[in-house]
């Protein structure tokens, strides 16, 4: 790399000696591409006047940048073994080869480890690389690469500072002024959260990379395209493109959805939906104590409030179900254990317990203090971000403690455990148990029932009962609910019990054995006479029969 700058005269030369770095363009491969299989950011950069400034001419830049990232300790590079890296930078390698390095590394520090990198100089053109590192997600790998430019550019003598163009790689977040790199760290990320796929889409898109089926995401959300072609399947977290929109919609109409249950010998509990709190009060009486509030088309547990004792409680649970639905639905309270039965393709595949939010005490804190402690646990994320949710107090919170004359700065005796909640969502905190082999025949039927019933092909069955190894027609309980969309996370990763694989069969429901998800494509690169190749071949195989398109 260094005859090409001694090779080069006149206005290069001087280009060299003067210019900053520079980044020249910027792009994303999605899939395979001239350089690799492996999805890549590439950055092309000129060094400029650092073309003739390897690292083994920067006193005391590898020391600073390992102690800023000593990570990089580990890079085996072309060595191929730990401490490669290193090397390379002992012997001297230039600056966007340093670039790539630290573009992974910062990636893998945020939460997405990615290893896959390559430089490579642009023929007759001294002093431009093409640095090309792996992603996950394409908005982290492109911040990741503006940062490790700044990075690079913050360790160099102030003589030899400066890079232009950095916006064509990514706008500067607000991070104007002298180089930061906790800020900047911080603000990579908080990508990686905002761009993260929640626990079930991450478990459905592992599943599908692992049998090799082509995974493009479409929107900055959950929807993404599993296959190509005419073979494609799309997802949107658990719904598939083979969930009918009829049963969805009919699964968020909890009262309709009670009403067809029941008419086909599902238990349910009996109910009925009113629009204020005084035909509440009354209906309460006529079901009799105690009853259950909730939302008529609401989700996560939002509004519910179960185990109403008196018309005190009931008129604060009609208000917080009112918060999310214009009518509300009282009804019995089956008493047990809360269950999420999950059927998939018509066959129940895992089963959890589900247990309320609470904290056990030490006779020193205050039920506040044990709620901070709870949700130092890393598992513990904001919604469904990681396996378990934040305990957040709030009006449920108290209300249920009042229930037991407690309140948030009561000090419960050592060992007590205190239930904050009387429902049992991991998005209100919840945890979750494994079920899955204690589950009796007949609950497993009524679940695999209700799911038919309502026609979805992934179902989340919320099912009450004392002692699941027992059929509830014995002890009583039975559905609640039915639900489209279930959260994988807590069969994903119980907090107790075995984990189950519940994202292999939604994708042997897409993709049954033997099918295929991928089509041909031939790629065509060149110089010139690449459109007329293209069309040629494209006009060859259509006259064989195939459907063909080109581009």
């Amino acid at each position: 790399m260094s005859q090409i700058f001694f090779g080069a005269k006149g206005d290069s030369a001087t280009r060299f000696l003067t210019q900053p770095m520079r980044v020249i363009e910027t792009g994303v491969y999605r899939g395979p591409h001239y350089y690799s299989h492996t999805p890549m950011v590439r950055i092309q950069l000129d060094l400029g006047r650092l073309e003739e400034w390897p690292t083994n001419l920067l006193p005391g830049f590898t020391e600073q940048l390992l102690a800023l990232l000593p990570g990089l300790r580990t890079h085996g590079c072309c060595y191929r073994s730990a401490g490669g890296f290193v090397r390379r930078l002992e012997e001297g390698t230039w600056l966007g080869h340093v670039a790539e390095h630290v573009a992974l590394e910062l990636q893998t520090i945020a939460g997405h480890r990615v290893t896959r990198g390559k430089t490579r100089s642009v023929k007759r053109r001294p002093g431009v690389y093409n640095i090309m590192f792996a992603y996950r997600e394409d908005e982290v790998g492109l911040l990741a690469g503006r940062i490790a430019l700044e990075l690079v550019n913050s360790l160099l003598p102030d003589h030899l500072r400066g890079i232009d163009g950095l916006d064509c790689i990514v706008a500067d977040q607000g991070n104007e002024g002298e180089f930061d790199f906790t800020r900047w760290l911080a603000a990579l990320q908080r990508q990686v959260r905002r761009s993260a796929y929640g626990p079930t889409t991450q478990a459905l898109v592992d599943e599908a990379k692992r049998r090799g089926i082509p995974v493009m995401r479409l929107n900055d959300q959950s929807l993404v395209q599993l296959g190509h072609g005419k073979h494609q399947q799309r997802i949107r977290a658990s719904i598939t493109g083979k969930s009918s929109l009829i049963a969805v919609e009919l699964a968020g109409d909890k009262d309709l959805t009670k009403k067809m249950l029941d008419a086909s010998g599902v238990p349910v509990p009996r109910g009925i939906v009113v629009r204020d709190v005084e035909e509440a009060v009354r209906e309460a009486k006529r079901l009799r104590y105690p009853v259950v509030t909730k939302p008529l088309d609401g989700n996560h547990g939002r509004g519910v409030t179960i185990g109403i004792a008196n018309e005190e409680q009931l008129r604060f649970g009609f208000a917080a179900a009112a918060e999310h639905s214009r009518r509300v639905i009282v009804e019995q309270h089956f008493a047990g254990n809360d269950h999420r039965i999950l059927v998939i393709g018509g066959k129940m595949v895992a089963c959890a317990e589900r247990v309320p939010a609470h904290v056990v005490g030490d006779g020193r804190r205050t039920i506040a203090e044990l709620v901070d402690e709870v949700n130092q646990d890393p598992r513990r994320g904001d919604g469904h971000e990681k396996v378990m949710t934040r305990i957040k107090i709030d009006a449920h919170v108290i209300e249920y403690l009042q229930r037991s004359g407690r309140t948030t700065e009561t000090i419960p005796a050592a060992g007590e455990q205190v239930m904050l909640r009387a429902t049992a969502n991991l998005s209100t905190g919840g945890t979750a148990i494994d079920r899955t082999d204690a589950v009796h025949p007949d609950n497993a039927e009524i679940a695999r029932r209700a799911a038919a019933i309502i026609g979805l092909d992934v179902a989340g069955i919320d099912f009450i009962a004392p002692d699941i190894r027992r059929s509830v027609r014995e002890t009583g309980g039975g559905v609640i609910e039915v639900n489209a969309a279930p959260g994988f996370r807590m069969h994903i990763e119980p907090s107790e019990g075995a984990p189950r694989d519940v994202a292999r069969p939604v994708i042997d429901m897409l993709f049954p054995r033997g099918s295929r998800s991928r089509i041909p494509i031939i790629a065509i690169t060149g110089t010139n006479g690449k459109s007329t190749t293209g069309r040629m071949v494209a006009h060859v195989l259509r006259q064989t029969g195939c459907t063909v398109g080109l581009t």
